[in-house]
């Protein structure tokens, strides 16, 4: 069993309604989707999402990155099973970028190109890609028959504005996650408003996306102590997180990084200065289900928290492949993702693998993703094709 096609695709997936943070705003996402085609046949779909702002990632940087990367030596080579299949994805490696001291501006196109060789050899020798935890991390293995999923809610206006908090009270969830830092917005008044209509037995956390100054930042999250927040997310730009370590003596929320979290480095900086208190991990900007993988372990070894987290716009592909995540690893203390059709335009998947009432979502037992990409639906959104291997 070898590699015998590799090819990237510029996909543009419409988004159902404005998505609007401190960071960004956006009504559409242009994802990288590679194909992989292996010598019996069998085809599998990864997925990435570059974020400039995130990981200094675009489409047009990973299509060039792939093909300046020698994906062709690397997974030229026989591959006898799927261990074998797994440990030529965790030596996978792409073109180094000039000035990226961090590491991570790789990490959305090796994310796509890992997904897709796991997907390829999970149908060819029928292992779910669930089974990777399984052989990197078996410490973390541990299978979840069902998982339940954070509600998300971001900058609604009118009525959406109240329906959207009563929805997730009347409909069973249990984690709420809000978008603070919206300018102009009076973030005491409507957290209160919040709080009333979710009510007190909902886990309610707030992601800043790096809205606050070090100077402020304790001030914010103090403001916010009295609803009964458990968590802060990246409450500061990336450029100011060393103040972290000062602002975590100051409040009793717990901190987490997000997009000062993209890379190992970022992870090892974080915990020898004591940046944070959680991990927010993302197949994406992590650079793929190893690399996550291999964040969490050290989390664990250092008695931090982690999240699977998930990024706007993903399709099915990152969808499902977050559920193989979210299923096969232990103390996960939120998950994010599995918003298809709530989002979406375009899902991509014959199967359709939303989250139900609740945040609930079953695991997904098929070979690979075990989700079946629909080619035509895929050629609907794909912009341009590049070639890699074949």
């Amino acid at each position: 069993m070898r590699v015998v096609e590799l090819e990237a695709l510029h996909v543009r997936i419409p988004l159902k309604r404005r998505v609007t943070h401190a960071s960004q705003e956006r009504s559409e996402t242009d994802n990288l989707v590679v194909r992989c085609v292996l010598s019996d046949g069998s085809v599998g779909y990864g997925e990435g999402v570059p974020r400039e702002y995130v990981t200094g990632e675009t489409i047009a940087t990973c299509r060039d990155l792939l093909r300046r990367s020698s994906l062709e030596d690397q997974l030229g080579r026989d591959i006898p099973d799927f261990v074998s299949a797994v440990r030529l994805a965790e030596c996978l490696h792409l073109a180094p970028v000039p000035g990226d001291s961090r590491q991570i501006a790789r990490n959305a196109a090796r994310c796509a190109v890992e997904l897709a060789l796991l997907d390829a050899c999970g149908r060819a020798f029928g292992e779910p890609l669930s089974r990777v935890t399984q052989i990197i991390a078996p410490e973390l293995y541990q299978f979840r028959p069902e998982v339940r999923y954070s509600g998300i809610l971001t900058h609604p206006r009118g009525w959406k504005r109240r329906i959207y908090p009563l929805v997730y009270r009347w409909t069973g969830f249990t984690h709420v996650k809000v978008k603070v830092g919206i300018p102009g917005e009076d973030e005491v008044r409507r957290m209160t408003i919040l709080r009333r209509w979710l009510g007190s037995r909902i886990d309610l956390r707030v992601d800043a996306n790096e809205a606050w100054s070090a100077g402020e930042v304790i001030e914010r999250i103090r403001e916010l102590e009295p609803f009964g927040i458990s968590c802060v997310e990246q409450p500061v730009a990336h450029e100011e997180v060393s103040c972290l370590a000062e602002v975590r003596r100051y409040v009793r929320v717990p901190i987490m990084l997000d997009e000062s979290l993209c890379g190992l480095q970022d992870a090892q900086d974080a915990i020898q200065h004591g940046w944070c208190d959680l991990f927010n991990v993302r197949l994406s900007k992590c650079g793929g289900f190893i690399p996550s993988l291999r964040l969490v372990q050290l989390a664990r070894k250092h008695g931090l928290g982690y999240q699977l987290g998930c990024q706007v716009g993903e399709t099915a592909i990152l969808s499902a492949a977050g559920r193989h995540f979210a299923t096969s690893v232990t103390g996960l203390r939120y998950l994010e993702g599995s918003y298809d059709r709530h989002l979406v335009r375009e899902w991509l998947s014959r199967e359709d693998i939303t989250l139900r009432w609740g945040g609930r979502a079953p695991a997904l037992m098929g070979c690979g993703l075990g989700v079946t990409i629909d080619p035509k639906r895929l050629a609907t959104v794909t912009l341009q094709k590049d070639r890699l291997i074949g």
